[in-house]
């Protein structure tokens, strides 16, 4: 019988801006909290409890859950496939710190991303492809409005990981993605955000960023290409080569510092970026296909 998987996140937003104290969970703080988040799912949507959940333990920025192909679920998808158990019926599998308390990759969260007020826990939810298919549709519907997650649950992610948790909720990718969408929207980022939403949900199409002042990006088979301009390069694309260009200088240097804003968040969300040279002679959107 065919199997599917429904990815989920299970969210912590944290209070005052501290740090987790501790990356990820032993196995067995990681079994318990898996036991409790399966629970919670099980009571918003009858028929969670018949498939697998398989729980990350230790946490990441959102956007290192926001990856084409999913690598993290996808890992989870893959140490499930290897898991003892298989016909004993649904089985609740947690993967965090090993016994010595390291944490072995992929589980290791990206430092450069630390800091930030939501943290997520990638899970799936794995069956019967047409099990599956009824569950996520319920939980698709169900999770933004009432997938708070039990106190039972949020204080034990709150102890194991040494943090102090304000909300610890359920979403499905879909929901952090959504999230995602409109604190980028929050941030003047919203022009980026279709490139990164093709990225993820339809890695073979061509997306353009080009609007106005706004650096030039084409995304295809999941790299984006930038244009890189030098001054004058600049100044004849976006200016047509009119107006005193060396009076510019300081909206040129704007331009640059949007640039590495938008290579940061691209890189953060696993999209490499490619800077092609553009000396503003040749049609930079012809060079950068």
């Amino acid at each position: 019988m065919a199997e599917a998987i429904f990815r989920g996140a299970f969210a912590l937003e944290l209070a005052g801006g501290a740090e987790p104290g501790h990356a990820a969970l032993p196995p067995e703080q990681a079994g318990e909290l898996a036991t409790r988040v399966g629970r919670d799912l099980a009571a918003l949507v009858e028929g969670v409890s018949g498939l697998d959940l398989v729980l990350a333990a230790a946490h990441f920025d959102p956007a290192e859950s926001l990856r084409p192909g999913w690598p993290l679920h996808q890992r989870l998808q893959e140490l499930h496939a290897r898991a003892p158990g298989r016909d004993q019926g649904p089985r609740v599998l947690a993967f965090g710190a090993d016994a010595e308390g390291g944490v072995p990759m992929p589980f290791q969260a990206d430092p450069a991303l630390a800091g930030g007020g939501l943290r997520v826990l990638p899970f799936v939810l794995v069956g019967a492809a047409d099990t599956v298919s009824a569950v996520a549709e319920a939980l698709e519907e169900k999770l933004l409005a009432l997938g708070m997650a039990q106190p039972d649950t949020a204080l034990a992610a709150q102890d194991g990981f040494a943090a102090r948790i304000e909300h610890a909720r359920y979403l499905s990718v879909h929901d952090l993605a959504a999230m995602m969408a409109m604190q980028y929207d929050n941030q003047g980022l919203a022009p980026l955000w279709n490139l990164v939403e093709a990225a993820l949900l339809a890695p073979h199409a061509v997306e353009w960023l080009d609007q106005g002042a706004e650096p030039l990006l084409r995304l295809e088979n999941g790299e984006v290409r930038m244009a890189l301009f030098d001054p004058a390069g600049w100044c004849m694309h976006y200016q047509g080569g009119e107006g005193d260009c060396d009076r510019l200088q300081r909206v040129y240097e704007h331009f640059l510092a949007r640039q590495r804003q938008f290579a940061a968040v691209l890189e953060a969300h696993g999209i490499p970026v490619l800077f092609v040279h553009c000396d503003g002679q040749q049609d930079a959107r012809a060079q950068l296909q």
